[in-house]
């Protein structure tokens, strides 16, 4: 079966260097991953003078977790740099992070929603002992529930419930949402140095 995986390579806000290197290790990424038979489709790139600062992909292949074990972690450039001749600094990091993309917003299919019928309570007269005409609307994929006993009408109750579990999914979307993109803001800003999972040196990126 085929599976589905994210990374991104980022360069925490290093050096140009870095962000060149980001653009090696992407290169190298999509060569190994067809070179498994896996697709490495670059997602978004965000850029600083022309150069990548991260790099987000989408894998899709067989057994991918080999694939992803050789590149998770912190990559090392050794190289000496290509815009300042006269710099002595010769190690130039990455990290490559697992990734998780924010889930499409919900769309609100009737068929995902339970209805449950109950008497109304509070003030109404006899009415409301007589008739179950609020109700209850569960949407069972994300569990999330709403309760409406505005009006006498069950068909009315069920129609606000339906406007209620939308407006409750895009709030569920955008706090999703909010959370992913403060993630990777913090995958951009933290990259561990030291202990390379995987070294290459010179211009032509060439692993020893």
């Amino acid at each position: 079966m085929m599976e589905e995986k994210y990374l991104q390579v980022t360069s925490g806000r290093s050096p140009k260097e870095c962000n060149l290197a980001v653009r090696l290790v992407a290169s190298r990424i999509t060569l190994e991953a067809s070179k498994v038979g896996a697709i490495a489709e670059e997602l978004e790139t965000e850029e600083i003078d022309g150069l990548p600062c991260s790099s987000t992909f989408r894998l899709r292949g067989n057994d991918l977790d080999q694939l992803l074990d050789k590149w998770i972690g912190t990559v090392c450039w050794v190289c000496k740099s290509p815009f300042r001749p006269l710099h002595k600094r010769k190690n130039w990091f990455v990290e490559v992070k697992p990734y998780s993309p924010v889930a499409k917003e919900d769309v609100l299919h009737l068929k995902d929603v339970y209805f449950q019928a109950m008497r109304s309570s509070g003030a109404g007269g006899q009415h409301v002992n007589k008739f179950s005409s609020a109700v209850r609307a569960t949407h069972v994929p994300s569990g999330i529930s709403v309760q409406v006993m505005d009006t006498r009408s069950q068909l009315q109750n069920k129609e606000i419930a339906l406007l209620r579990l939308a407006e409750r999914l895009r709030e569920l979307g955008r706090e999703e949402l909010n959370v992913a993109n403060e993630q990777k803001w913090k995958n951009q800003i933290e990259v561990k140095r030291g202990q390379a999972k995987r070294v290459f040196h010179g211009p032509n990126f060439i692993e020893k």
